[in-house]
C-alpha cells in the first residue's frame, strides 16, 4: 500500500496530472451550475477528449474531476434559483434556498463548499482504506463469480430506480443487455443482429448509445421546451462566513454523513442522489423537535447533510468501479466505458497491475477537492453570473458536441444516423418516465457479463457452476432479493393505502 501511494503521488502530482484536475474540476463545477445539465451528459462529450490524451490516468483523472466537479458546483443553482443542476444536489435546495431567500445566500454557499470539500476528503480517505480489502477479498473470484457480480449489480440498479419504477428499470435493463448483443459473439465470432450492416460487426459504440441517451435528449427538451432566462440580480453576493457555533452544530453532520454517504456510493446503482435524500432524512430524524421544525425553512444542518453525503457518495461509487469492474452509479457506468474504450480492464487486478492509475486517481481526488474549495468560496459570487445565461443560447453547443464525438469515435456517419434515431427513442423513453441509466449500464456490463457466463459454461460443463461455486449461488439469490423486496414493499404499501382510504 505504502508503495502504492507513492506511485500515485508521483502520478498524480505531474504537470499533466495536475492540469488535468484544475481543468476537470473547472468543466465540471461549470456544468454542474447549469440546470438541466448533468455530469452524465458532459462525460460522455468529454470522453472523445480524454480518449485523445492517450495517458490512461490522465483521462480518468480529468473525467472523475468532471464528476465531483459537477456535484460540488451544481449546489450553486439549487441555492441560488432553486433550480437543482444536477439530481444529486436536489435536496440541497430544500434548505439551501430558503437561507438564500433570507439573504442568506453567502452563508448557504459557504456550508454548502466546506461541507462537500469534508465529504469528498474523507470519502478519499475511506477509499484508500478500503479500496484495497475490496480489491483483495475480489482476488478469490473467477468466471462464475464475476457473472453473478454483475447479475447483482444489475439488479441493484433496477431495485434503486424508485418506489413505481421498478419495473421501468428492470425492462431498461434488459433493453441494454440485448443492444450488447449486437456484434460479434463472446462463444463464436460471428456477427449477430447486424441486419447486413458493416459497421454493427463490431457492435454499437458506447460513445454514441451515451450521447443518443442524455446529451441528444438535453437538446431536444430545449427546442421542445425553452427555458426562460434564469432570474437573478448579478449582484456581489456577500457574508461569507459562519460562526463558530455554527460550525460546531454542523461537525457532526458532516461526520455522520460523510461515512454513510461513502458506503451507500459503494453500493452498485446507489450514487449521489440517494445518498443525499437519505443524508437528508436521517439529519432531520435524529435532531431535536426545535431543530426538526427549522428543516425546509433555512436550516444549516439540513443543508450539510445532502452536500456532504453526495460527495462522499461520488468518492465511494468509485470502489466497484475500480476493484470490481462494476459501476457504483450511472455515471460511474460512463467511466468505464470510458477506461474500456482507454483499454484499461479495472477489477482486482487494477491496482496490482496498473497501480500507477488506481492510486493516482485516488490521490486526485484530494488534490480535486482543494481545488474544488477554493473555486467555490472566493470565485462563486462571479461564476454565479454564468446562471443569468438563457439555456436555449446552449442548444447549438450540445448538438454540436454530441454529434462531432460521436463522428470522431467512429469516423463514420452511420454512427450520427444511429445517434439520432436512438436519441430520438431515447427522448420518448424519458417522456413517458423511463430512467435511461440502467439502459446504459446494461449495455455496459451486457458484454461482460455474457463473456463471464460463456467461460463458466465452459469450465463446468453447463450450469454445474452453481452447484460447485456456492458463492455464486448466494450472489444470484441476492440479486433475486434486490429486484423482489422493493416490488414487495411498492405493493404492500399501496394496499396500506387503500385500506385506509377504503376505511374512511
Amino acid at each position: 500500500m505504502i508503495e502504492g501511494l507513492m506511485i500515485g503521488l508521483s502520478a498524480a502530482f505531474s504537470l499533466q496530472n495536475l492540469l488535468m484536475v484544475i481543468f476537470g474540476c473547472l468543466i465540471g463545477t461549470f456544468i454542474g451550475m447549469l440546470p438541466g445539465l448533468g455530469p452524465m451528459s458532459i462525460i460522455a462529450i468529454m470522453i472523445p477528449v480524454a480518449i485523445t490524451i492517450g495517458d490512461p490516468s490522465a483521462a480518468l483523472i480529468l473525467l472523475a474531476g468532471v464528476y465531483y466537479g459537477a456535484i460540488f458546483g451544481g449546489s450553486t443553482s439549487s441555492i441560488l434559483l432553486n433550480a437543482p443542476g444536477v439530481a444529486g444536489t436536489v435536496a440541497s435546495s430544500f434548505d439551501g434556498y430558503p437561507m438564500a431567500r433570507k439573504g442568506q445566500a453567502g452563508k448557504a454557499l459557504t456550508i454548502a463548499a466546506i461541507s462537500s470539500f469534508a465529504g469528498g476528503s474523507i470519502g478519499a480517505l475511506l477509499l484508500m482504506i478500503f479500496a484495497p480489502m475490496l480489491s483483495t477479498v475480489a482476488l478469490l473470484f473467477h468466471s462464475a463469480e464475476y457473472f453473478a457480480l454483475m447479475v447483482v449489480g444489475l439488479s441493484a440498479i433496477a431495485a434503486f430506480a424508485g418506489t413505481g419504477n421498478v419495473a421501468k428499470a428492470v425492462l431498461m435493463t434488459l433493453l441494454g443487455l440485448i443492444l450488447a448483443t449486437v456484434g460479434e459473439g463472446a462463444l463464436f465470432n460471428l456477427p449477430r443482429f447486424t441486419m447486413g450492416i458493416m459497421d454493427l460487426q463490431s457492435g454499437l459504440s458506447f460513445i454514441t448509445l451515451a450521447m443518443a441517451m442524455f446529451a441528444l435528449p438535453e437538446a431536444l427538451f430545449l427546442v421542445m421546451n425553452p427555458a426562460r432566462s434564469a432570474q437573478g440580480d448579478g449582484g456581489k453576493i456577500t457574508g461569507l462566513r459562519i460562526t463558530r457555533e455554527e460550525g460546531r452544530k454542523i461537525a457532526p453532520v458532516i461526520g455522520r454523513q460523510s461515512i454513510q454517504g461513502f458506503f451507500i456510493g459503494v453500493l452498485p446503482g446507489a450514487g449521489a442522489t440517494i445518498a443525499s435524500f437519505l443524508g437528508y432524512a436521517v439529519e432531520r430524524n435524529i435532531a431535536s423537535k426545535e431543530e426538526q421544525k427549522e428543516f425546509g425553512h433555512g436550516s444549516i444542518k439540513g443543508l450539510a447533510a445532502p452536500e456532504t453525503a453526495n460527495n462522499a457518495a461520488c468518492t465511494g461509487s468509485f470502489v466497484p468501479l475500480l476493484t470490481l469492474g462494476i459501476p457504483g452509479s450511472g455515471t460511474t457506468a460512463i467511466l468505464l466505458g470510458a477506461l474500456i474504450a482507454l483499454n484499461v480492464t479495472p477489477g482486482p487486478r487494477l491496482m496490482i497491475d496498473e497501480p500507477q492509475i488506481f492510486w493516482a486517481v485516488i490521490i486526485s481526488m484530494y488534490i480535486g477537492n482543494l481545488v474544488l474549495l477554493v473555486l467555490n468560496l472566493p470565485l462563486i459570487p462571479y461564476i454565479a453570473k454564468v446562471l443569468t445565461i438563457p439555456r436555449n443560447y446552449l442548444i447549438p453547443f450540445i448538438l454540436f458536441f454530441t454529434l462531432m464525438g460521436s463522428y470522431i469515435g467512429q469516423n463514420n456517419a452511420t454512427e450520427l444516423l444511429l445517434l439520432v434515431g436512438m436519441g430520438v427513442c431515447a427522448t420518448i423513453l424519458r417522456f413517458a418516465d423511463y430512467p435511461l441509466a440502467p439502459l446504459l449500464i446494461g449495455f455496459i456490463l451486457g458484454r461482460m457479463l455474457e463473456d463471464n457466463f460463456a467461460r463458466s459454461m465452459q469450465l463446468y460443463d453447463g450450469m454445474g457452476f452453481l452447484i460447485d461455486r456456492p458463492m455464486t449461488l448466494g450472489l444470484l439469490v441476492i440479486a433475486a432479493l434486490l429486484v423482489v423486496v422493493p416490488s414487495y414493499r411498492a405493493r404492500r404499501a399501496k394496499a396500506r393505502a387503500k385500506g385506509i382510504a377504503d376505511g374512511d
